[in-house]
Formats: structure tokens, sequence, C-alpha cells
């Protein structure tokens, strides 16, 4: 689906239009592609005074072959308010190391470090702030300083512009190698065009079992993974992103999408399974599939879902059970299946496809957005129970995505639904797809029990 006023911005007449009307003003986002570099530029790398993550950021970064630059060594840009830097003097991103703010008067130093450099973020940069998660924190005051960082995030994605996008990423004090492995991992996503339309997120990383690629181009060589709904849309782009990464897909979907599914099968080198899900022996006929051709299933993507809405007065009972059934009962009882049989083995990964719906709610959706909601539930408390197991669970929540289905919303609430973001424009199907394959990663494995948005830092909801 084509985004026209996006188009209409990008040229000479609409630039022109967009800044004399105050218009909202869609840049063009990075993205990522095979053998581009991690970052357009060098990262300047600050830290709090006795912060303790800066130095293993600091050779995570060097080894990525990002080029690293010295707070003390770079001339400020000066007055915020004046054009953006010279070249000479602009980052590819902002890293700052908060660990060390330990009570509220320390969050001067957030000031000191971002106030001069606000303007020296190229387009499609990145702001990245680590911190402790605040209930970890060994006093109130540090979880109280260590709360405000979210405050700071959120606002510099909003204000930055330009498609640069802001991320806060708590980092376990207990943590070990695994916590590096993971940190590295998500330093290499939210730094690189993968990340595009995600911004204003917290991203916990506590402890697990992460493993570093033997190549971060290919992170999933040698997996198996298992993606729903993968005839069309995002199942599609989820199928071909993991593919592109190494892993070897098993594409699921209904019989009636079997043609669509055999052409993104046969794209990627992949296996079709056409099953519906809701049928009772679904769960065990996948798991004799898996067990019988795979042996296992590395990573489990629930992304089969579907819509039927109508207000809550107006909604039959058929539209709410359907929805409910396979949106969130299902993979609940795909899981217990898989678990059970010992399929998904220590080290697995299981990401579900959430919705802001299931955050903020939805009009028209309440059958719709419980379902969602159910699936945040679900990583909240299996994450905890399958951590003794080496299982990762983590869920995105995908805000205005450029689908066939949001095609069909009206003209003047899919403009809404586009615009009402830190990026003015509505997300492709792409970005889901990268952010669960860096969930899905091995190194990913001490990221468990998060839910993250993908949805250019929506207006709606958290």
């Amino acid at each position: 689906m084509t985004d026209r006023y996006a188009s209409f911005v990008q040229s000479g007449a609409g630039r022109a239009l967009v800044k004399r009307l105050g218009l909202p003003d869609p840049p063009r986002l990075r993205r990522h592609r095979p053998g581009d570099p991690l970052l357009p530029g060098p990262v300047l790398l600050g830290a709090a005074a006795g912060a303790r993550l800066v130095e293993p950021v600091g050779k995570i970064l060097t080894a990525a072959g990002v080029e690293l630059r010295d707070p003390a060594a770079v001339e400020p840009a000066g007055d915020t308010s004046a054009q953006p830097a010279p070249a000479s003097a602009r980052f590819g991103a902002l890293v700052y190391d908060a660990t060390g703010i330990t009570d509220s008067t320390g969050l001067r130093q957030l000031y000191d470090f971002f106030h001069p450099h606000a303007r020296s973020v190229l387009p499609s940069g990145r702001v990245i702030v680590l911190g402790t998660t605040p209930a970890e924190c060994p006093s109130p005051r540090e979880a109280t300083a260590q709360r405000a960082l979210e405050g700071l995030t959120r606002s510099i994605g909003k204000e930055f512009g330009r498609g640069v996008t802001a991320q806060l990423v708590h980092v376990t004090p207990s943590g070990d190698a695994s916590t590096l492995t993971s940190l590295d991992a998500t330093l290499r996503f939210l730094l690189s065009g993968r990340s595009a339309y995600v911004s204003g997120q917290v991203v916990r990383i506590g402890t697990g079992r992460a493993e570093p690629p033997a190549d971060w181009d290919r992170p999933l060589d040698g997996q198996i993974v298992l993606v729903t709904g993968a005839a069309r849309g995002i199942g599609a782009a989820l199928a071909r992103v993991l593919a592109r990464d190494g892993a070897q897909v098993v594409a699921l979907d209904i019989p009636a999408a079997g043609d669509e599914l055999a052409r993104v099968a046969n794209e990627i080198g992949g296996t079709a399974v056409q099953l519906d899900l809701t049928t009772p022996d679904a769960p065990a006929r996948l798991a004799e599939h898996l067990a019988s051709r795979q042996g296992r299933v590395d990573v489990v993507v629930h992304n089969a879902g579907i819509t039927r809405d109508k207000t809550l007065g107006r909604m039959d009972v058929d539209r709410w059970d359907s929805v409910l059934d396979v949106n969130l009962s299902s993979q609940e009882r795909i899981n217990d299946v898989l678990l059970e049989r010992e399929l998904i083995p220590t080290g697995g990964r299981i990401v579900s496809v959430s919705s802001i719906a299931g955050i903020a709610g939805n009009r028209g959706q309440t059958n719709y957005a419980t379902s969602k909601a159910g699936v945040i539930g679900l990583v909240e408390s299996l994450a905890p129970a399958l951590s003794g197991r080496g299982i990762s669970v983590n869920a995105v929540a995908p805000g205005f995505i450029e689908t066939r289905l949001t095609a069909r919303i009206p003209l003047m609430l899919r403009e809404a639904g586009r615009r009402m973001n830190s990026l003015s424009q509505g997300g492709l199907p792409v970005d889901v797809a990268e952010t669960i394959g860096w969930l899905a990663w091995p190194a990913s494995g001490a990221v468990s029990g998060n839910v993250v948005r993908v949805c250019g830092q929506s207006l709606l909801g958290a």
C-alpha cells in the first residue's frame, strides 16, 4: 500500500509546503540491507560517574566496527536552536550509560551530555540510554532516578525528529556472560536499520542462555523456526527475514491460503504446513510433524491472527469466540503440547504477536484487544515459568503497519493512524519481522518477558 502523502512530502514542492504550513513531515527511514554498516556515522559514548557498563559497551561497539568518540574530546554543537552541527561533528548515535545515577541530583548529568549534542545526530540516527531496572535498585532514591530515564528517552524520541529513534535498555546488575551477549545483540539491533520503526521503548535484559553467533550477518544459522500465519502480510515478511538470517523456516497457515503459503515457502527454501490451528487435534498434529521432520523447533513465532470487528453491543458470540480462539487460546494450546513433548529445546524462543490495541484498547475491537492483551499476559506469566529451562518468551506489539488489512480502513482513519506517531508514517511488515528476528536470535536469550512496540512511538497507549 502506497503512502502518497509521504511520497509527496519527499518531493521538492512537498517539502516546501510542509515547512510553510507546519504539516507532518515523515522522514525517509533507514532500513536494514545486508552488507550495510551498523550506523551512518560514529557513536558518541558517554557515561555518568560510577557507571558500570561503559567499558563493556565500548568493547562491544568496537568489535561491531563502530567508531567511538569521547565526549571530552568533542566540541559541543553550541546553541541547539541553531542549524544542525556540521557533518564533521555529527554522530550516527548517542549512547549514554546512566547506571551510575543513584539519586535525582545525578540526573543533571543527562542534561550535560545530551543538551550540547541534541542537534548532532544524523538523520535516522539512534539514541540509547543504559540503565538499571528500578525494581533491582538497592535504594528507593536510585530506583526513582532510574525510573526517570524513561521520561527522558520517550521525550527524545518525540523531539529529535528526522527519523532519529530513542530507547532505554535496562541491564540487570546481577548479569553474567549471557547478559553481555544479549546486550551485544540488543545494541546491534537498536543501532541498525532493523529497528527503523521502533522508538520510545524500554528493553529489559536479565539473565538467561545466550550464545553469540559465528556470523552476525546470519544470526539464526542452523535454527529451525516455526512461523504461523505465514502466507501473507507480516507472516510472509517474517518468513523472508528469518530465512535471510539463516533459519530453516517451517511456514504454517490455513488450507485456504495454501497457494500463497506454498509460494512463500518455495521462495525461501522452507517447508509449508497447511493446518487450521483451531481444530481440536491441531497442536498434536503440528507436534508430530515437527518431531518427524525436524526433530525439534528452536523458535516458535505465534503470528496467526484474525479480526472480526463490531462494537461490543452489536457483536455476536461467534465473532468473540473466533478471535479469542485464533489469537490467544491456540497459542496456549500449541505451547502446552510443544513444551510437554520437549520439542522446544533449552535455548529455545517463543515470540508472540500482540498489538497496541491490547495496550490502549480500540473502539469496535473489544474481542481483538482482549485477545492481544491476553498475549501480553501470556508473555509476562510464561517467561519466568520457563526461565529455568533456558527458554525466552517475548512479544511484539505492532502499531499501524501497511498491510492489506489497514488498506481497508477508511481514508481519514488511515491517515490518522499513519501520522499519530513520532515518525509520522505507518510501518512496514518488515519492521515487525526484523524485531521478531532479533528476539529469536540465540544471542538474545537474556531478553525475556518483554513486550516491544513496533509503532513508530505511537501516541496511543503507553
